[in-house]
């Protein structure tokens, strides 16, 4: 009689709760290297003591470690189901503002709401009809259907120098308000941004964004990330340079006709 082989039944899937809590864990410890009871509680507004009794259940099923005296990390298999619901919130978040028309500052609830329903498939098909997009509509880089993800990095426009010129790359997508007048003031993904001015005693720092220019606070400016300009937008913007003012074009015309030597000026009245 042939031996049977023993088929190990697919992982129930996880809970709405449970994946709210493995995304926020997975940006907490991002952050700060890991999770404590309290910033949990914070984040996903809950009592401190639920969180207590969650953490104790996914250390259980082997979604978390706990970190001495820190809080808590994610396991690997912790790690890729927060990865999996970030990657259907950020693929929701594209399809609503490029397909669907909605505002860049209506999104993330509607994404919130959708990500726990969505279906995997429905989420592959949404990444191929976008063109597998690698950021969303804020700027965050959206993780592969392999749990891949580009975890680099970045400045903030309040860590620049008078006179640095660096593109945005992203924004947090949490604070509607913030995301609507960043959009007025043309402060979004791509754009590039030169610091002009900053004042001093933690004043407001001047910025040029093409021919705009927006004035801003230390603590908006450090909530946008920043990175060196793409080399094909750097030569861009040392291509055009700005014509030198009229009265620096007068003073240069008037010194060179100073200069002229007397066969010079003969040269010319004789042309």
């Amino acid at each position: 009689m042939p031996a049977r082989t023993k088929v190990t039944p697919p992982p129930p899937p996880l809970t709405e709760p449970v994946e709210d809590y493995l995304k926020a864990i997975y940006e907490l410890e991002t952050r700060n290297g890991a999770a404590g009871t309290s910033e949990v509680a914070q984040a996903l507004r809950v009592a401190p003591a639920s969180v207590t009794g969650m953490i104790r259940r996914l250390a259980v099923q082997g979604f978390l470690d706990h970190v001495p005296y820190r809080g808590v990390q994610l396991t690997p298999l912790g790690r890729r189901a927060a990865l999996r619901t970030i990657r259907r919130h950020r693929i929701l978040e594209t399809y609503l503002t490029r397909v669907l028309g909605y505002a860049w500052d209506g999104v993330h609830d509607e994404a919130e709401r959708l990500e726990h329903a969505a279906s995997d498939d429905l989420i592959e098909r949404m990444a191929a009809a976008l063109g597998h997009p690698t950021a969303d509509p804020h700027g965050a880089p959206i993780p592969t259907a392999d749990g891949v993800v580009d975890e680099r990095a970045h400045r903030t426009l309040a860590d620049l120098a008078v006179g640095d010129t660096v593109c945005m790359v992203r924004v947090s997508d949490k604070d509607p308000a913030l995301l609507r007048y960043l959009a007025e003031i043309a402060l979004q993904p791509g754009a590039v941004i030169t610091l002009v001015a900053r004042a001093p005693f933690d004043g407001p720092l001047t910025l040029r964004m093409g021919s705009r220019e927006a004035v801003v606070g230390p603590n908006l400016a450090a909530q946008v990330l920043i990175d060196a300009m793409p080399v094909s937008l750097a030569s861009t913007t040392m291509a055009v340079r700005p014509a030198a003012p009229a009265a620096e074009t007068g003073t240069r015309a008037a010194s060179t006709t100073a200069g002229s030597t007397p066969r010079s000026r003969a040269r010319k009245s004789s042309r």
